[in-house]
């Protein structure tokens, strides 16, 4: 291991990035294409149909017990979509502002890929017994690179309803801008509660997602040993609700919605522009899963009390750095792939909302949310530093959840003439 890390260091800084930018598409792209399929199956799944299970190529038809069980999950149809979004044609509405309905697509490709790079996917003991993560980038404001990157990708809705040059597709821009400004703002509060429990008085303080695991990473019963979900549990809801919004998801595509915009900011969009869109989609799924399992449920730690330092003491893996790498690893996928099911459990579950809902639900509901619960873990951070106790702390918990209820249960003013 020491080997691979010194060649990898020897290596030219452009070599270095050349190879981590064809890791990253080459790990995207099929992954998004897989979770296109996946999605069918699922939907069939949940309303009692086969789903996708026709194509088989001749050249495996003739093996007997394989091939029918391939194409019954419909693997084949993940290469069929493949060549058709390649090979398709691809023709350019007259009516168009061409330039910029290009680049539309690769504008929401740079985001949707970018962001994964400064997002740790699993860990590993180094010689000195110190946990090291897998990561392209180690960023110390980790948590601000994902938000501020991740954030630019409403520029490509925006440049592809505008550059449409057709009402259905503006109006989708429109709505897209609309929507993930307003609910940006409750996830970047929902978040900082973290950073307030992670980066204790007096330290250096740091917005690294490393960091955040490390500390639900303690052995026994200590403070450190549950995950956040546990001690923030209004904080997780806000950022999974606010996730949903943030990628266009059902119950929030509202810059998608064919019932009235017949196909949104992409109607006039087709072969691989189209599919990009939506690869861009399930990457944003991936990043965003990956960085809820990160805050909230351990990142690459198998269950609360039981760090991935202990799984390693447990089977001899600490010595073993290539194995404990890849075991953290399949943990940390694990828990992302759960969270794309979630997506798409709820997509085929949920009906959308109406436009104004989703304006109310974001200003009305979880921004006012996510304020009091800031300040409440600000006072209750405050109240653990002071030593004050469990009493204060139970006090400040009975606050917290009547504050929350009342403002999700706040009646609705109906206008007076």
């Amino acid at each position: 291991m020491n080997a691979v890390i010194q060649l990898w260091s020897n290596l030219p800084v452009l070599v270095q990035m050349l190879i981590n930018g064809l890791l990253v598409i080459g790990v995207i792209f099929p992954i998004g294409g897989a979770c296109s399929l996946v999605e069918r199956k699922v939907s069939a799944w949940m309303q009692g149909r086969p789903g996708p299970n026709r194509a088989l190529p001749f050249w495996i038809a003739w093996v007997p017990v394989i091939a029918p069980m391939l194409q019954r999950l419909g693997v084949f149809h993940l290469m069929a979509d493949g060549g058709k979004m390649f090979l398709k044609e691809d023709p350019v509405p007259g009516h168009v502002n061409k330039f910029y309905f290009t680049i539309a697509p690769l504008v929401a490709m740079i985001p949707a890929l970018t962001t994964v790079v400064a997002v740790p996917f699993g860990a590993y003991l180094d010689s000195a017994g110190q946990m090291v993560p897998v990561v392209l980038a180690n960023l110390d404001v980790g948590i601000l690179a994902v938000f501020a990157v991740s954030s630019l990708g409403v520029y490509a809705l925006i440049l592809a309803g505008w550059a449409s040059n057709s009402k259905y597709p503006f109006l989708g821009g429109v709505r897209a801008s609309a929507q993930l400004i307003s609910y940006e703002l409750s996830m970047t509060l929902s978040v900082l509660p973290v950073f307030l429990w992670v980066n204790a008085p007096g330290g250096s303080g740091s917005l690294s997602l490393f960091n955040v695991v490390q500390a639900q990473s303690g052995v026994g019963l200590t403070p450190h040993s549950l995950w956040f979900i546990f001690y923030m549990p209004i904080s997780a809801i806000i950022f999974l609700v606010s996730l949903f919004a943030e990628t266009n998801r059902l119950p929030f595509d509202m810059a998608e919605g064919e019932a009235d915009l017949v196909g949104g900011f992409h109607t006039e969009y087709g072969s691989m522009k189209w599919g990009l869109f939506f690869v861009a989609e399930y990457a944003h799924m991936l990043v965003g899963s990956g960085v809820f399992v990160l805050l909230f449920l351990g990142g690459w730690n198998p269950c609360p009390l039981v760090p991935l330092s202990t799984v390693a003491g447990w089977f001899h893996l600490t010595h073993q750095p290539i194995i404990l790498g890849l075991l953290s690893i399949a943990i940390f996928l694990g828990k992302t792939l759960f969270f794309i099911f979630v997506f798409m459990w709820v997509r085929w579950t949920v009906p959308r909302f109406r436009y104004d809902q989703v304006m109310k639900l974001g200003w009305q509901k979880l921004l006012p949310l996510s304020i009091g619960n800031l300040i409440v873990y600000a006072v209750g951070i405050a109240i653990h530093d002071l030593h004050l106790g469990w009493k204060a702390w139970l006090a400040l918990a009975v606050v917290s959840f009547a504050a929350s209820w009342i403002a999700l249960i706040q009646p609705e003013k109906k206008a007076t003439l």
